[in-house]
Parts: C-alpha cells; sequence; structure tokens
C-alpha cells in the first residue's frame, strides 16, 4: 500500500506542472484570466497561439506519460494488483494534479492531454483512437470541447476493447472520464445553449 500511496502522490505533484501557465508567464499574462479560464491546451490555442498550444499540450501530455511509465517499472513490481490498475491510477493522480493544483488555488486544467498521455503511455494504440475521435469531432462541429467530452465517454470502452470486461480497469475509465466531464460542465452549459467557442476563434488579450 505505501508504494501506491508513493505513487499517489508523485503523479500529483507531477500533474500540478502546469505548462500552459508558465507559458502564459512567459508571456506575461495568467492564462486562466483570459477565454474558458483553464491552463489547458485548447484555451491556449485561443489565447497565445498555435506554438503555445502544441508545447502546453506536449508537456501536459508528457506528465501522464512519465507517471505511467513511474508505475509500470518502479511501483508495479513492488505491488500485488493488475499493472495496468497500477498505472491508471498513477494516471489518475496526475490527471487530479492537472485539474486541481495546490499552488494554483486548485484552478488548472481540463485534463484532456493528460489524459492522452495515460493512454498513450499504456498502450499506443488507445491514444490512437482517442486522437482519432478528437480530430473527426473536430472536424465536423468545430467545437473541441464536445469532440473531448466524446473521447471521454469513451475510454471506458476502449479499455473494455483492450482488456475485457475487468471491473477495476473499466472503472478507473468510467472515474477518469467523469472527471473531466465534470470539468467540461461550463463547456455543456455553453454547447447546449450556443454560446461555445468554436475552434479557430480568437480571444482578445
Amino acid at each position: 500500500m505505501i508504494y501506491i500511496v508513493l505513487l499517489i502522490v508523485i503523479g500529483y505533484i507531477l500533474g500540478c506542472c502546469q505548462t500552459g501557465f508558465f507559458i502564459g508567464k512567459r508571456n506575461k499574462i495568467d492564462i486562466r484570466q483570459y477565454g474558458s479560464g483553464n491552463s489547458g491546451a485548447t484555451n491556449t490555442l485561443r489565447v497565445l497561439g498555435k506554438k503555445a498550444a502544441f508545447l502546453t499540450f506536449l508537456g501536459d501530455a508528457l506528465k501522464g506519460v512519465f507517471t505511467v511509465l513511474i508505475a509500470r517499472f518502479l511501483i508495479s513490481p513492488h505491488v500485488d494488483m493488475n499493472m495496468v490498475v497500477v498505472m491508471l491510477i498513477g494516471g489518475l493522480a496526475s490527471i487530479l494534479g492537472h485539474d486541481y493544483p495546490f499552488h494554483m488555488k486548485f484552478k488548472g486544467g481540463k485534463g484532456v492531454s493528460t489524459t492522452g498521455g495515460v493512454l498513450f503511455a499504456i498502450d499506443p494504440r488507445m491514444a490512437l483512437i482517442c486522437v482519432s475521435i478528437v480530430i473527426i469531432i473536430t472536424y465536423v462541429t468545430r467545437y473541441v470541447s464536445l469532440a473531448s467530452i466524446t473521447m471521454m465517454i469513451a475510454i471506458p470502452f476502449i479499455l473494455w476493447g483492450f482488456y475485457g470486461m475487468e471491473p477495476q480497469i473499466i472503472g478507473m475509465g468510467v472515474i477518469i472520464g467523469l472527471l473531466s466531464i465534470w470539468r467540461h460542465r461550463a463547456n455543456v452549459g455553453r454547447l447546449l445553449n450556443g454560446t461555445e467557442s468554436k475552434l479557430g476563434q480568437q480571444v482578445e488579450r
């Protein structure tokens, strides 16, 4: 159990490294004061452009990758648990750190990029499916938020497809998906009201 607690702490701390926030500070702004108010890649795209958004996506995804690698190679050998479950626990911890960083008054991103990094590190094929979902939905609707929510809904089904009906694995997938959907609740309201920003819309600084 001590190893799982250690994994959760490490994952959360890694997750707290807010790429978008740091990039915003380099541009002399607090990214959370613009656009949707979070520090993720989509809001960074609207506020600071493509290069900053790509760096934000990469940094946020790597947090998930590193945590899963730690879980797989350093933690899993010491615990009597399914390795995929251990990796998902670490991944969830990094997502929580990204969404609720303690040093930013628990106001972070929405966990999409970090979730993608987690799935990539577990099995790149799952990440490829998620990326395909996001690209298709975004291309058709121009709503990144809708694409992200659709991806989160798909995660438990993707895990089921790769690992079968393993209750712990599916349960972790449901938790990860619901967490991000909860973080998108304002977007859901704007989608229903027809006021959600589409891809390509810029935010005045």
